[in-house]
C-alpha cells in the first residue's frame, strides 16, 4: 500500500472516531469502558467544565476492626493481586458472607 493510500485510511478512520458521540450515562463502569478506547483529544470541542460533583459517594457506614498482622498482610497481598484496593477487597468478603453478592 502507498504512503498516499495510508493517509486516506487514516483520515477516513479520523473522521469515523470524529464522529461518534460521547456516552450518555452516569455509570462509572460505561464511561470508564468507554474512555479506555477513546482519546479525550477526539471531543474537546464537545466538553464543558463542570463546577459541581458529578458523581457522589452513596452515603454508607464505616467500620473499624482489629486484624493480626499476617492477616493483614495476607488481605494486602490478595487485594494487590486483584489489583483492588484492600477496603473493597474487605467489603466484597463481608458481602459474600453475608449472602448479597451471588457466587
Amino acid at each position: 500500500m502507498s504512503w498516499f493510500g495510508q493517509t486516506i485510511v487514516w483520515i477516513t478512520l479520523r473522521r469515523e472516531m470524529k464522529s461518534q458521540e460521547l456516552p450518555k450515562t452516569d455509570s462509572i463502569e460505561e464511561l470508564a469502558r468507554f474512555w479506555d478506547s477513546h482519546d479525550l483529544t477526539e471531543f474537546e470541542g464537545r466538553l464543558e467544565e463542570v463546577t459541581e460533583p458529578v458523581f457522589e459517594h452513596s452515603q454508607g457506614t464505616t467500620m473499624a476492626f482489629r486484624l493480626e498482622p499476617e492477616e493483614a498482610k495476607a488481605v494486602q497481598q490478595v487485594a494487590k493481586a486483584r489489583g483492588i484496593e484492600q477496603s473493597v477487597l474487605l467489603r466484597e468478603w463481608v458481602l459474600e458472607k453475608l449472602g448479597s453478592i451471588p457466587s
